[in-house]
């Protein structure tokens, strides 16, 4: 009978998860005493190493906010795009606001007489 039990992914995630975690936090003490031994007093190290966190921090979120920015000018655009009129309105021959002539939309794109009436 086999008995061994099999690791989910999640649990794997998470394991992994907390290996890096403790990892950093193992390099953030070594790093906090390394300042300590070189003669910066233990408050002055802890608020270096948060200096440093809310530094990349920052970046991240400015570097989020332009990506954010550039997907919401590309989903615009996109838009845009898709609702712009690109056929230009067929031109015929018929009675408008200019008199009698060859119209494309609205605007009368024959000469016309100028004195013709209506």
């Amino acid at each position: 009978m086999d008995t061994t039990t099999r690791i989910s992914t999640a649990e794997r995630f998470g394991r992994l998860l907390g290996l890096g975690w403790r990892a950093y936090a193992r390099g953030e003490l070594q790093v906090s005493k390394r300042l300590a031994s070189q003669g910066v007093p233990i408050t002055g190290a802890v608020a270096l190493l948060w200096l440093v966190k809310l530094t990349a921090l920052g970046l991240l979120l400015y570097a989020a906010f332009w990506l954010a920015m550039l997907v919401v000018f590309l989903v615009a655009g996109a838009w845009v795009a898709r609702n712009a009129e690109w056929d230009e309105p067929e031109t015929e021959w018929r009675t408008g606001p200019a008199g009698f002539g060859l119209y494309r939309g609205d605007i009368r794109i024959d000469v016309g007489d100028p004195y013709e009436e209506d």
